[in-house]
């Protein structure tokens, strides 16, 4: 799949984008000795010379210009203030009391220089790496890129996806249904995960098992997306056109079949414009794992998202899978008292059974090799 252009976006419209600069910090941070506690400030040196009684000099708030102590005096002081010249030490107010314009301290109080100070550049110094590309930007980015003063950034293009139900027996939520019929669901779910995952720009299309108006519905697809994601009709039924239709449409075939379950029919190509094509099985289990386990991955590589780092969760329970292909369990997870993650295994009777998936919180994998996993095995994690 080709790679994503960059573009300049608000910082409004960052959040939950890929970012493709490198922000670095416009000043040192704190840009100033910022004061931590509402009190006074003084000079170390005069509680050291056993001064305890500090006339009022004047009332420093956060937003001002840092005035100049005068030695002997203290200077009240808020929280987030800079720092007046020649102080060095806050004394908190709940360790003072006031009278007459003197601030008395509380008998005992031991203070320490440079308390209650956060100092200049301590976090970072002017010029610093903040954030790298390739991070999904979060509201904590965000917080960072504003105090970098920058009010764009440069993120992915949001990919454009097309989503395509095929079927005769499909019927969309609203509509009159026949016994015989079934409501079409794994279009709206692929969308709702796409977007989850942060692709919003997805539109849905529901085409009948007819050669001619697949063909000419596809193309119009593929000359508007960056991704096509096919759900149904890939499989080796009489009705399943769809490589067909894709194959006439100048779609090159890169594989089609995957030793796994569920998702085994799962079809991937390219468009002749280098667009990606996705053929995703018709049963609900087996799009939305084929989507999780492709697609999401896909979308992140074309956005130059950074690669995740592999999760792992423990089993709770023996799972048994016999046939010899890699597994995908659908889990649910919980935790133990010493912090350890579990993946308790949810039964799925079908692949067309998508109600057990609401229960879900992701699935593991299950190794090819193997066909016993006693609880207490350690496997992938993949969250919805």
């Amino acid at each position: 799949m080709r790679e994503l252009s960059v573009e300049s976006v608000p910082l409004r419209a960052a959040a939950g984008r890929v970012l493709r600069q490198v922000v670095e910090a416009e000043r040192d941070q704190p840009p100033f000795d910022r004061v931590m506690m509402d009190g006074i400030a003084i000079s170390h040196a005069d509680f050291a010379a056993g001064v305890r009684q500090f006339p009022i000099q004047g009332r420093q708030m956060a937003g001002d210009a840092a005035a100049t102590l005068t030695p002997g005096k203290c200077m009240e002081i808020m929280t987030g203030a800079s720092l007046p010249a020649h102080a060095d030490c806050i004394i908190p107010v709940e360790r003072i009391s006031v009278s007459e314009g003197i601030a008395n301290l509380e008998d005992g109080y031991m203070a320490v220089a440079q308390q209650f100070i956060h100092p200049r550049a301590s976090d970072h110094t002017a010029g610093s790496q903040l954030l790298a590309p390739g991070k999904l930007v979060s509201a904590m980015d965000i917080a960072v890129i504003a105090s970098a003063g920058l009010s764009h950034v440069d993120v992915s293009r949001s990919p454009v996806v097309r989503v395509i139900s095929t079927g005769n027996e499909l019927v969309a939520a609203g509509q009159p249904i026949e016994p015989h019929q079934v409501r079409l669901s794994n279009g709206p779910a692929i969308q709702a995960l796409l977007a989850q995952h942060g692709y919003p720009d997805c539109e849905h299309d529901h085409l009948p098992d007819e050669p001619a108006v697949l063909r000419e519905r596809i193309a119009g697809h593929l000359d508007e997306a960056d991704v096509v994601i096919l759900s149904g009709g890939v499989s080796m039924g009489k009705a399943d056109f769809v490589p067909e239709a894709l194959a006439e449409l100048g779609v090159k075939e890169h594989f089609h079949r995957v030793s796994q379950r569920p998702g085994k029919p799962l079809w991937f190509g390219s468009g002749t414009d280098g667009q990606a094509v996705f053929g995703l099985p018709g049963n609900p289990v087996s799009a939305l794992v084929c989507c999780r386990h492709y697609v999401i991955p896909a979308l992140a590589r074309a956005s130059a998202r950074r690669t995740a780092t592999p999760e792992f969760a423990a089993l709770a329970a023996d799972v048994t899978f016999m046939p010899e292909l890699t597994g995908f369990q659908p889990v649910r997870l919980i935790s133990n008292a010493v912090g350890q993650v579990l993946a308790m295994p949810v039964k799925i009777n079908t692949s067309g059974d998508f109600t057990a998936l609401s229960a879900s919180d992701g699935y593991v994998e299950l190794a090819l090799e193997q066909s016993q996993f006693p609880s207490g095995t350690s496997v992938f994690l993949h969250r919805w």
